[in-house]
This record gives C-alpha cells, structure tokens and sequence, in this order.
C-alpha cells in the first residue's frame, strides 16, 4: 500500500492511530507535516465529517487518506452532544469549548438524573479513501459504552475519559492503560472494522 496521510490535526488522536496501526506494515505520515489548516467540520453526520477530513487532506498532499470523526452519546440527551461533542460548550460561561468545559456542561445537563439514566456510547467512524475523489470510500465504525459519572473521577485524560465509566474494567476512560484502551475503544473498533473492509476490497 503506499503511504497514507492521517488527516487530523489532534495530537492525542494521532498518538492513538498511530500506535493502532503500530504492527502493521504502513507508512502513516501527520497532515500536520504538510499543512496546518483544519477543514470545517459542518457535515450533519460522523461520516460526512470524516469524509470531508479525509479528501482534504488527500487534496492537499496528493495520497491516501485515513480520517475519523467521534464524538459521545448520551441516551438521557437523545444522542447529543454526539457529532458536537469537540465544540460542545462553546460559549458556556462565556469561555470558548474546552474538555474541561465540555465535562462542566455536562454533568450541568445531567444533574438529577439517576446512575441508571445516564448510559452513554463514545461513537467512531473511520473512512479511508485512495485519492481525493475516491467515489467508494472504505468506512469502519465503532462503538464504546458506558456511564456518565455524577461527578470526575480524576483531573487528567482527553474529552469526556474523567467522567466515562466502563463497569466491565472499573475504570473510566482516563485511569485505562492506554495498551488496553488501544484495543477496546471506539476508535479501536472502527479501525479495525475498516482493516477488515479494506481486506475484503478487491481494489487492495
């Protein structure tokens, strides 16, 4: 396969794919390596943010692309903040979004409800495409359910980890080793949906 561009410029998110795409034999290059730009995420679904990541990303360096788009489902809140999730608070407390804001929220919308009212899935689609106007992108989704806590469980971790409980480990989002969150998330799920569509591709 030639090499592929990983069309995000979130850091943390880039760590995580990278060290998922670690034993296979790919050469994976940041976008943030030939541009800085970010594309406006204004699609009204996962994919349509992932796609419109991923060809302007192949658009601009000429290869492959690999792009997601996640964001959290909370049952009580019908689905949202879901495809918002990143830029949920914007103008809460009259602060830009920010994880920290983002969990503030929250927990506000949440307060009252019971432990068992607030189930919530982290939810991720993965799209790669060959070039920018690849008609027949190849999609992997994956989800990770939980709990929103009624309060953090800690001080650290990336968007909505402190206050996501998974009862199977004890442990929310942000205590988890990250080798073990590496094969159980959401986006690990979606990547390896997407490998084994891309196996299945006769074009590979």
């Amino acid at each position: 396969m030639p090499p592929l561009v990983l069309a995000t410029g979130n850091p943390h998110k880039a760590v995580e794919i990278e060290a998922m795409l670690a034993s296979h034999p790919l050469d994976l290059y940041r976008q943030t390596l030939f541009f800085s730009e970010e594309v406006e995420e204004d699609g009204l679904s996962y994919l349509e943010n992932a796609l419109k990541k991923a060809r302007y990303a192949s658009q601009k360096t000429g290869l492959p692309a690999l792009a997601d788009d996640s964001g959290i489902e909370v049952d009580f809140l019908q689905g949202r903040p879901g495809i918002y999730s990143a830029r949920y608070s914007e103008g809460y407390n009259g602060l830009p979004a920010s994880d920290a804001q983002n969990n503030e929220m929250l927990l506000q919308e949440l307060k009252g409800v019971a432990s068992s009212q607030r189930h919530a899935c982290y939810v991720c689609v993965m799209v790669f495409i060959r070039h920018a106007s690849d008609p027949n992108p190849v999609v992997g989704m994956g989800k990770w359910c939980g709990e929103i806590l009624l309060q953090p469980k800690t001080t650290y971790g990336v968007g909505y980890d402190p206050l996501m409980w998974f009862r199977e480990y004890n442990k929310t989002g942000s205590e988890m080793p990250m080798d073990l969150k590496n094969k159980v998330s959401h986006r690990a799920k979606a990547l390896n949906s997407l490998l084994q569509n891309l196996k299945q591709d006769s074009r590979w």
